[in-house]
């Protein structure tokens, strides 16, 4: 009976030992995940009925953000939360050229809450 117990308490602590370990390198992923933005322009014609020719520009907008948003995620400090917002000022005013009046603001909605799940957007 005490072999179980001290193999379980070992078993647990190596465990416990690994999972720490892998949260620090999820951290660490996450938070240059947090800025990759690869879209799909599909599922956003769809979500935003653009016609055909929206959906070449809102194509080249989109990998010039995600493109700029990378960027942005090998800043340092200060200088990061500067060129994310300026990465998205450009998207937006871009988005707001080529879109309609009723899918800028859709845009503009699934924007922020991309950015808050994020935890980009302070």
């Amino acid at each position: 009976m005490k072999k179980i117990v001290l193999t379980v308490a070992a078993v647990m602590s190596m465990t416990l030992a690994f999972a720490a370990g892998e949260n620090d390198n999820n951290n660490t992923t996450t938070n240059t995940n947090a800025y990759k933005f690869n879209v799909s322009t599909y599922a956003l014609s769809r979500a935003l009925n653009l016609d055909f020719d929206q959906v070449d520009v809102v194509e080249d907008i989109n990998r010039t953000f995600a493109t700029e948003m990378m960027n942005a995620s090998v800043a340092e400090g200060s200088e990061r939360e500067s060129k994310v917002q300026n990465a998205i000022k450009k998207d937006l005013s871009y988005m707001r050229y080529i879109l309609n009046d009723r899918q800028y603001r859709e845009y503009v909605k699934l924007l922020n809450v991309t950015l808050n799940n994020r935890g980009l957007n302070k």
